[in-house]
């Protein structure tokens, strides 16, 4: 037995000394949390790919001397067929690197599962470009939160400039980099004014991506964050996507090394759902109990959760006094200190007209709800760094 366990330990020492050698350092550099097909189109049209080549230009928050690609299918409803995929900096002249999945071009990505691909061996600065393109030979539909994407028929090697920006949901959730350190890694958890739905497409002009070059201006390549954001998420219950309490798990504490989250939703929980009659949205009591669950989750995982007070919606179209007394009570709670989190970001002070405070400025919103581009960089620049583990400069 001894000579079985000292032969076995010998051929495996030398099938591991074979193995590519990579550091042990994988951070996220990029997410795009998973969401339900959002069912766009008509039963005749509906949106999907089918026969044809995507391509996905993603800004990494982090440097990497290689990177690995999560394809989720968590949320799809039948299986995932990805024909070949390959991954280049976004404008180099080098060639593209073959995207694999244990040594295959091709693969199916079961229904509820998700798969990371092998190492791509690839040197990127923090904050440069990195473009996946992936084949899809069958009809598919993606089940990742909307990104800006170009696409062409066929199966083509590279999808060129020359193909507009579309807005679309696609299947990578996920770019882990690879370091030789390990960085302060922090993930902004929210909704659509998180994702960055009404900022210039394509311009990387949300709020997290903007304070992402803050902090690499400030402290180079000390601090990664990431965007788990998705258009009309909720604290509690299921809209357009599972809840924050339901994806917190999967979309943040699944990832490598994270140390803190900003919590920045709840606006959708609170307002009336447009109905007729409208059913009245959540009360404070139960956002409480949400916001107070998450922080513990984090806590237990050893992540630290820093929540943002609710921005003004006056002026918008599902406005009403008892919603926006909701807002009033729970930004006041969470600056009292009493809210089991370890730090504040008041959003609402650093947005709010100051001569009318239930609404936004005329010049930073475009519908009373959503900052625009401006309202997206006044929202990254009036964050205190040093919450985010980068000293006050």
């Amino acid at each position: 037995m001894r000579r079985w366990i000292t032969a076995f330990s010998i051929a495996f020492a030398t099938s591991a000394a074979a193995l590519p050698v990579h550091a042990q350092v994988w951070v996220p550099a990029w997410t795009a949390s998973p969401a339900p097909d959002r069912r766009e189109g008509t039963a005749e049209a509906p949106v999907q790919f089918a026969h044809q080549t995507v391509r996905q230009d993603m800004r990494l928050a982090s440097s990497a001397t290689a990177l690995r690609f999560r394809i989720s299918n968590e949320l799809g409803e039948a299986p995932l067929k990805i024909g070949g995929a390959s991954a280049h900096l976004t404008g180099a002249a080098t060639p593209a690197k073959p995207v694999t999945f244990d040594g295959r071009s091709a693969v199916v990505v079961p229904v509820g599962a998700a798969l990371l691909s092998d190492p791509v061996e690839m040197t990127v600065p923090a904050l440069a470009d990195v473009s996946l393109t992936v084949y899809f030979p069958d009809a598919t539909k993606p089940a990742v939160r909307r990104t800006a994407l170009r696409i062409a028929d066929g199966q083509q090697p590279q999808v060129g400039d020359d193909a507009p920006l579309a807005y679309r949901q696609n299947v990578v959730s996920v770019v882990l980099a690879e370091r030789s350190d390990t960085p302060v890694v922090v993930v902004a958890l929210g909704d659509s004014i998180t994702e960055g739905a009404t900022a210039t497409r394509g311009s990387n002009g949300d709020w997290p991506a903007l304070l992402a070059t803050r902090l690499q201006q400030a402290c180079p390549d000390q601090v990664v964050l990431v965007n788990a954001g998705i258009s009309g998420n909720k604290v509690m219950d299921h809209g357009r996507s599972h809840s924050a309490l339901a994806r917190l798990d999967r979309d943040v504490i699944a990832l490598p090394n994270v140390d803190r989250v900003i919590l920045f939703e709840g606006i959708n929980d609170i307002r009336h759902d447009g109905g007729t009659p409208p059913l009245a949205g959540r009360n404070a009591e139960d956002m409480m109990l949400g916001y107070r669950q998450i922080a513990e989750r984090l806590h237990a995982s050893g992540i630290g959760a820093i929540a943002a007070t609710i921005t003004p919606f006056g002026g918008s179209d599902r406005y009403e006094p008892i919603s926006a007394a909701t807002r009033t009570t729970l930004n006041t709670w969470m600056r009292s200190g009493r809210s089991g989190f370890d730090a504040l970001i008041d959003f609402d002070h650093i947005l709010r007209d100051p001569d009318n405070p239930e609404y936004l400025p005329d010049e930073i919103t475009r519908d009373h709800l959503h900052p625009n581009d401006a309202g997206y960089r006044r929202m990254a620049d009036g964050i205190d760094l040093s919450l985010l583990g980068c000293p006050a400069q």
